[in-house]
């Protein structure tokens, strides 16, 4: 007699080992924690065998220094083109949405911390019931204060950086898509099912975005952001086929 209740069947369970192609480490969110980055450079700088270093974005909002944060990264890739690699974050994806429609983009992204990096620039916050014009000169002013070279360096941030089966994003992946597919809003704002449940490709998901308290590596993902602007802790992942070491300042 055949039962009249399905088996449940087992959680899938990820077990890929790690095998990137080189060493590689990833630091978390930054936003704006200008010293702390600094220190964390320093620290990864001195370990030999890294060949790259990872930012998953968020370099702006929420902290006082996003101004310095920027243009620090930008100008480490410019002179070591082949070890940093920036990625973007949702954060920079609102400031850029801000250069493009100030009067609609600017009043959401103020409350998600813009008037902190407004104020890292030296532009004035604006009001959320200011006029489309006064919008329209802090965008102006911001503009002035980026440069075009920094401008375009944030435009062309990627979404995603890959070595060997570790894919690095900012928010999330959905585990049903292969990464050369996700959705751009799934890699900057996240995904539903990232958390719950694992990939089936074998591929590890470092991310930020959504502050832990502890950073770790378990089920597939690597999480790094450990809210700096906050907590004044600034999480790297130090990746290799070994294992997976966390380094903080």
């Amino acid at each position: 007699m055949f039962s009249l209740f399905r088996k449940r069947r087992p959680a899938p369970v990820f077990d890929a080992p790690l095998a990137p192609d080189a060493p590689f480490a990833v630091i978390g969110d930054i936003h704006g924690a200008d010293r702390l980055l600094d220190k964390l450079l320093e620290k990864l700088d001195a370990i030999e065998d890294l060949q790259h270093i990872v930012c998953v974005g968020d370099y702006v909002d929420r902290g006082d220094n996003g101004a310095a944060v920027v243009r620090k990264l930008a100008s480490y890739q410019r002179d070591n083109p082949d070890r940093l690699i920036c990625l973007m974050g949702n954060h920079e994806r609102m400031m850029l949405d801000f250069l493009d429609a100030p009067s609609t983009a600017g009043r959401r992204w103020q409350k998600f911390g813009g008037m902190q990096t407004l104020g890292s620039f030296g532009v004035p916050p604006v009001p959320e019931s200011a006029p489309e014009a006064d919008f329209l000169t802090a965008r102006d002013r911001l503009e002035s204060a980026l440069g075009r070279q920094t401008e375009d360096w944030l435009r062309a941030l990627p979404l995603s950086w890959q070595s060997g089966n570790v894919a690095v994003v900012h928010a999330a992946a959905d585990p049903a898509t292969p990464l050369p597919q996700q959705e751009d809003t799934t890699l900057l704002w996240g995904h539903g099912d990232f958390e719950g449940t694992p990939r089936s490709d074998g591929v590890w998901v470092a991310h930020g975005h959504t502050i832990v308290r502890t950073p770790f590596a378990e089920n597939g993902r690597i999480a790094t952001d450990t809210g700096a602007y906050a907590t004044g802790k600034l999480t790297a992942a130090v990746v290799r086929s070994q294992g997976v070491e966390f380094i903080q300042t």
